[in-house]
């Protein structure tokens, strides 16, 4: 059976990564996960910390940016479905550029944002084969594209018979 790469970019300061990841591990799907890093200041500062130190911060940030590009560009180029989660606290703009950049490969998506969003986010919807709110509603997408099965219709198709 095929293992699906899964890319999970946007917001790092909830868990939903890790509920999506339960969530698949309970319904015995083959998958694994890629994300960026998602210590933030690791994130911020790997350009410097490598490559040397810059005056201004605008270097800096561009440093961490380009080395940071090497791992998502990778993993989105490598991932079979991509999600993104977009945050109520920060914007993420960082997860819109994904988003757009998986987009533009072709790579199927799942959007993961509450109500609130919809209309922010009304274009990287449109690009999105699936917009969902909550882990639990990916994990069930998850399970009906990987292993055709659709949570709760056996037994519902049981009972009727």
């Amino acid at each position: 059976m095929k293992t699906w790469k899964l890319y999970l970019s946007g917001e790092i300061h909830t868990s939903w990564r890790e509920e999506i990841e339960e969530g698949c591990k309970k319904a015995g799907l083959p998958i694994s996960i890629d994300a960026p890093v998602t210590h933030h200041e690791a994130s911020d500062d790997c350009g410097v910390v490598i490559l040397g130190s810059e005056e201004k911060k605008y270097w800096h940030d561009h440093k961490g940016a380009m080395v940071n590009a090497i791992r998502t560009r990778t993993l989105i180029g490598e991932a079979d479905v991509v999600i993104v989660r977009f945050g109520e606290k920060y914007k993420q703009w960082n997860a819109a550029f994904d988003a757009g950049y998986a987009s533009a490969l072709g790579k199927p998506m799942i959007i993961m944002h509450g109500p609130d969003h919809q209309h922010a986010l009304k274009e990287v919807d449109a690009a999105a084969l699936a917009v969902a709110e909550t882990a639990e509603e990916i994990v069930e997408i998850l399970r009906y594209v990987i292993k055709g099965e659709l949570k709760g219709y056996t037994d519902q198709a049981q009972a009727a018979e």
